[in-house]
């Protein structure tokens, strides 16, 4: 009888043979195991004459090593210190785990269930007679049962909660459900349905998801991280729930970013479920609506700063390390600007750090940038560009953009940065306000008068793009669109604001205003829009499209640090994806259907970016970086259980 790894559980009322100690024996390995006889509540044998097996604690390991099979030549390099170089590929159950085999808790088990999908024998060895319908079914079926479930629901938080109860149930049925229907549920998972899912966590949290790091948990966190059930992470992302899309400080319930975020790292870039942690890092909030709401379920506390948030910060990043290893990523996600610029640039050169909202952000754009440059000529440095915003987004955007056309054209980066124009809260940014910026605002300070309003801003600088970043809806009007069209054959327009609620305009907006000569992109997803007789499919500029294929690539290279270049990298090979048929069809970004192919490529990218620029340890480096991408990938396709 063959067994699942479970990782999640026990039960000593169940049976089996542990995956890891069958390869075992299969392999001629002859260390010691225990055989545990099944016992009921009373402490006699069992009804049923079964048994466990369970390995020897460390005793087998330290006895008989066990070859470990790999699909890759690519080995040596520098000492695996934690243990890291299996990268995406299952893992085998850790000594401490038992294994669950058998009966009514494999089907609550989500990692290993396949519900209607046991096959008549697997039904006879695991005692699953009884507790199914006799019906057995596929997995294709199964996917075509639930998205005509899903289509049912007209609310789409109805279908984000649809959609957590199916991953709660059956973890590959989720991810095959997600990778085939991608375009059509990217905007369930993630943005902007995701923005509501957050605000009313509370009301839907079933059962964790992640990890809560409370100011409770300061002094502890390194135990904290031990409760979490899987011990080879590869990578993290972690929010404290500040600045949560463009919907304010959601404080514990910014949870639902992390989650959101790692599905997607599985489902489009193809990293293993068990190897993703969402945490949360909950230091209290200042919403009052949320301090007043009965079903809040975090910290009923205004936000700590300072020391108190720096200390616990720190023994949270030493922590992860000690558990995890040098090689684990950390995505930092929906961070306020005061701490998402201080904690990239206080971790970035001791851990593998990445910002999503300042890097992965800037990556997309820049991708869509360059392939717009197709569509209207020239080169970035010929171009003027201005921000409707300069937080976090807006200003690591304009960082990238610059750094590119530096790189492009060999002039020094503080030049290429007069190019580049911001407008906040208070104006356009300019030397005569210098004293009064935030540090991440003073490169953009170039010399010229105040002006207030974005209209007159556009009219006086003239831009060729203008990139909306500033979390405030419906802020492109007619006559700053307008104001673009007149001295742009094709004015390039990101309204790049999430969710659609806080989009600077509309795609409908977009080209309407325009006449139909926009070039047209959102963070938020919009339909295709029709004017004059002509269809426009406006493209989405959203960080899905980099942080899954860069992360893959930043694994499969064992990459240490993170570092700009790779950024670009990543850009680049994004924007390589574009094909002539989605020019001509407006797009400046791929279908969503190609995602795992183009994450697959941006991987390759930033793993030979890595190799370059010797951040990477795992040697030798692929001859085909594609290839072995590609293979390093996660299928969500049901084992068979013998």
């Amino acid at each position: 009888m063959f067994s699942l790894n479970g990782s999640s559980f026990t039960n000593n009322s169940l049976s089996g043979v542990s995956r890891c100690v069958t390869q075992s024996s299969r392999r001629g390995a002859s260390g010691p195991m225990v055989v545990v006889a099944a016992v009921n509540s009373n402490g006699k044998p069992g009804d049923r004459n079964v048994s466990v097996l369970v390995e020897n604690s460390m005793k087998e390991s330290a006895a008989a090593p066990v070859e470990k099979e790999i699909k890759s030549t690519v080995t040596g390099g520098v000492g695996d210190v934690y243990g890291e170089d299996s990268a995406t590929e299952d893992q085998s159950i850790t000594p401490w785990t038992l294994s669950v085999a058998s009966g009514y808790s494999l089907l609550r088990n989500p990692h290993y269930n396949k519900g209607l999908a046991f096959s008549e024998k697997e039904r006879d060895s695991h005692y699953l007679r009884g507790l199914l319908p006799p019906v057995v079914v596929n997995h294709d079926l199964q996917v075509k049962k639930m998205m005509n479930n899903l289509r049912q629901y007209e609310v789409p938080l109805q279908r984000y909660i649809a959609m957590m109860d199916i991953q709660e149930m059956n973890e590959r049925l989720y991810y095959k459900l997600l990778m085939d229907n991608v375009e059509e549920l990217l905007p369930i998972v993630y943005t902007p349905t995701v923005g509501e899912a957050c605000q009313k966590y509370g009301s839907i949290f079933r059962r964790p998801q992640g990890l809560f790091i409370s100011l409770k948990e300061k002094g502890k966190i390194n135990e904290v991280l031990k409760n979490w059930p899987e011990r080879k992470i590869q990578v993290i992302v972690v929010t404290d729930g500040e600045r949560i899309l463009g919907l304010g400080d959601l404080g514990c319930q910014g949870m639902g970013i992390p989650v959101g975020k790692l599905s997607l790292y599985t489902a489009l870039g193809g990293i293993r479920p068990s190897a993703c942690l969402p945490i949360t890092i909950d230091v209290g909030t200042n919403n009052e609506d949320l301090l007043n709401d009965e079903f809040y379920i975090g910290l009923r506390q205004r936000r700590a700063r300072g020391q108190e948030y720096a200390e616990l910060f720190d023994e949270f990043m030493y922590a992860v390390k000690q558990n995890y290893g040098e090689k684990v990523l950390i995505q930092f996600e929906d961070f306020a600007n005061h701490n998402a610029f201080d904690l990239l640039a206080k971790y970035g050169t001791s851990h593998l750090v990445f910002n999503d909202d300042i890097q992965g952000t800037a990556s997309v754009v820049l991708a869509g940038l360059m392939a717009s440059l197709q569509l209207v000529g020239g080169t970035l440095a010929e171009h003027t560009f201005l921000f409707l915003g300069a937080g976090e987004a807006g200003t690591g955007i304009a960082e990238l953009i610059a750094l590119e056309m530096s790189k492009q054209t060999g002039i020094p980066l503080e030049e290429t940065r007069k190019k580049i124009w911001m407008l906040d809260s208070k104006g356009l940014i300019v030397n005569s306000r210098m004293e009064s910026l935030q540090h991440f605002k003073r490169p953009w300070a170039h010399e010229h008068e105040p002006v207030k309003e974005l209209v007159n801003a556009v009219k006086s600088i003239k831009p060729t793009v203008l990139i909306g970043s500033s979390g405030a809806g419906r802020t492109f009007t007619k006559e700053v669109v307008q104001a673009m069209a007149t001295f742009n054959e094709k004015p390039i327009i990101f309204a790049l604001s999430n969710p659609t609620s806080q989009s600077e305009c509309t795609a409908e907006e977009a080209y309407t205003w325009s006449e139909g000569r926009a070039i047209f992109a959102s963070g938020s997803p919009f339909a295709p829009v029709e004017y004059n007789g002509k269809v426009y499919a406006s493209g989405q500029a959203n960080n899905a499209y980099i942080f899954p294929g860069f992360g893959l690539g930043l694994i499969i290279s064992g990459a240490i640090r993170v570092h700009d270049d790779m950024l670009l990298a990543a850009s680049e090979a994004l924007a390589e994806q574009v094909s002539q048929e989605n020019f001509e069809k407006g797009l400046i970004y791929p279908p969503f259907t190609n995602i795992r192919k183009i994450s697959a490529n941006i991987a390759a990218k930033v793993a030979a970016k890595a190799y370059e620029l010797g951040l990477a340890t795992r040697l030798p480096e692929p001859v085909n970086l594609v290839a072995y991408a590609e293979s390093c990938m996660y299928s969500p396709a049901y084992r068979s259980y013998r």
